[in-house]
């Protein structure tokens, strides 16, 4: 009798999990070294527990079932409470437990808390992204609270702390608290001078005084936050920002008023929402008509976040395809000894490593005020922002491609990575607005580029490729604004390149930064991934390089 054999499974390989994200992870390790961390035995452990099959299995479920806005009880009464799967929890739970919201902040005498920051949301937002969202906002906006001293005094120590509370009630009844942001109205999108909410003094006016607050936000991230900082006009003053709780002192609801959650194309486990205010109570922080000023500094962390973000996108699409294709046969060979394959992997390789060094790089410079490190962080954030979340956008579909059918299914991590990717080159500022943000930063301090350029010289000169590419970016810069900004996404592009190639040559192994270079500089890179040629890089060390044991 003939055996039926449909159903008798072979050469078909599940996505790779139930690893450690930090041990397999050769080019992370090196980064710490190099910036003198001492933490990797913790971020060890946050990565056994991230890559396990657990906190996979905890991801896929966040996104599975999103989240559910209930507006009103069942007598019609309004409680604006999101409901969340209990994976969301358990991620939520981990990144708080792993300070992944504010290390940088309990670790002021650490030279190296922000690299270190930011490897935890690296390793984090390989598996899950969606919950980054609220660590990213609540990042960002300890700065700003710090420099108000009596909200500080009462919201401190709940920033701060490690210990994850879920409950929806008033702050001073919860042992943390996340922030929020809400900015986008519907008119203006990313130009907030359009914005059309009113604050309106409830007695004195000005900083730290309570205002009521009548409008919209378009986007208003995440409702769920206990407090958000929301930017309004003022009848006097202009623009202001303002801290706005979503519990009130005594115990009832603030006045915001949730009218329905986003229904994304990715980013499913967290929510996004349409709110009103009626009357909403907040304090102005920041000087009065200052408020864009105070909230975007707020969006240079957050930017930061959406560059480490879709760095470890990139990462983990890498680690699926290699771990993939080192097991998939297809014409008598595995797909990862297959030559086109090589170079599709190869290409991918270079770019996250470049991505990683870049992103590590400005962490750093987060660490310092010197004037070239200002000069990296105001230039180079929303450029390298622009770029890694585009190219995460690209090269996340690369990724599923290599999984053939198997990647395009909605039931495996590289269809949530590609769906995932785009939320980061808009958030925070599309790409057109991050090209523009360059652009107005070299045009108010050019002393701030010239002095990136006279660093990258001491590199680039040593290459005739880079050397060529320096002298005539900088002779580009030196064009009408006009002409500079038709042309912003370019410039901007070639910018992050050089300047990725510059942090290879210094820390990366030759055979990384020389492939790198070789392929970047080539006539006809960066249409598809891997139009490389084979003598521009050695393809075995370059994967060898990927996935340790």
């Amino acid at each position: 009798m003939q055996t039926w054999t449909t159903h008798q499974i072979h050469n078909q390989f599940d996505e790779k999990q139930d690893y450690n994200l930090f041990e397999t992870d050769i080019v992370l390790q090196q980064i710490l070294q190099r910036y003198g961390s001492q933490d990797q035995a913790t971020l060890s452990k946050m990565a056994q527990m991230a890559g396990s099959a657990e906190y996979y299995q905890h991801a896929e479920l966040a996104n599975q079932h999103p989240p559910i806005l209930h507006a009103f009880d069942a007598r019609g009464r309004r409680k604006d409470f999101i409901e969340f799967h209990p994976s969301w929890h358990k991620w939520m739970g981990l990144n708080r437990h792993f300070d992944t919201h504010a290390y940088p902040f309990n670790h002021p005498q650490s030279s190296s808390r922000w690299v270190e920051w930011a490897a935890r949301f690296y390793l984090a937002g390989q598996v899950e992204c969606g919950n980054l969202c609220p660590n990213s906002m609540t990042l960002g906006s300890i700065p700003l609270i710090q420099r108000e001293p009596e909200l500080w005094a009462k919201l401190g120590e709940q920033l701060l702390s490690t210990e994850y509370d879920e409950r929806d009630v008033p702050i001073a009844q919860k042992k943390s608290i996340w922030l929020g942001m809400g900015m986008t109205e519907k008119q203006g999108g990313s130009d907030v001078r359009a914005n059309q909410t009113i604050a309106v003094p409830i007695a004195e006016p000005g900083r730290g005084k309570a205002y009521v607050l009548t409008g919209h936000k378009w986007f208003f991230s995440a409702p769920m936050c206990d407090a958000h900082l929301v930017v309004a006009k003022t009848e006097q003053e202009g623009l202001a920002c303002f801290f706005v709780p979503r519990w009130l002192d005594d115990g009832t609801k603030n006045n915001i008023h949730v009218q329905r959650l986003k229904d994304k194309v990715g980013n499913r486990s967290n929510s996004s929402s349409e709110v009103e205010f009626n009357q909403a109570w907040g304090i102005m922080i920041g000087e009065a008509g200052r408020g864009i000023p105070t909230i975007i500094e707020m969006a240079n962390y957050t930017r930061l976040t959406c560059s480490v973000g879709s760095t470890a996108m990139l990462r983990q699409a890498l680690v699926q395809c290699l771990a993939y294709t080192r097991q998939r046969k297809a014409f008598g060979k595995h797909l990862v000894e297959q030559p086109l394959m090589r170079a599709v992997l190869a290409d991918l390789a270079l770019e996250t490593e470049a991505a990683m060094q870049l992103s590590f790089h400005l962490a750093h410079c987060y660490e310092s005020d010197d004037a070239l490190a200002l000069a990296w962080k105001r230039i180079m954030t929303p450029a390298s922002k622009f770029w890694i979340c585009k190219r995460a956008v690209e090269l996340t579909g690369e990724a599923m491609e290599v999984l053939g059918g198997n990647g395009y299914v909605d039931d495996g991590i590289m269809a949530r990575i590609f769906k995932e990717a785009p939320v980061n080159t808009i958030w925070e500022g599309s790409g057109n607005v991050m090209c523009l943000d360059v652009l107005r930063a070299i045009a108010r301090e050019p002393e701030s580029m010239e002095m990136l350029f006279k660093d990258w010289a001491s590199t680039a000169m040593h290459n005739e490729m880079l050397k060529t590419e320096l002298q005539s970016l900088f002779k580009l810069f030196q064009q009408p604004p006009e002409e500079l900004k038709f042309m912003g996404r370019s410039l901007v592009s070639r910018l992050v390149i050089l300047a990725q190639a510059v942090l290879l040559t210094r820390h990366a192994p030759d055979y990384v930064a020389d492939g790198f270079i070789q392929t970047r500089y080539s006539g006809f890179h960066g249409r598809v991934a891997g139009m490389i040629e084979a003598k521009q890089v050695d393809v075995e060390r370059v994967l060898g390089r990927v996935l340790a044991a």
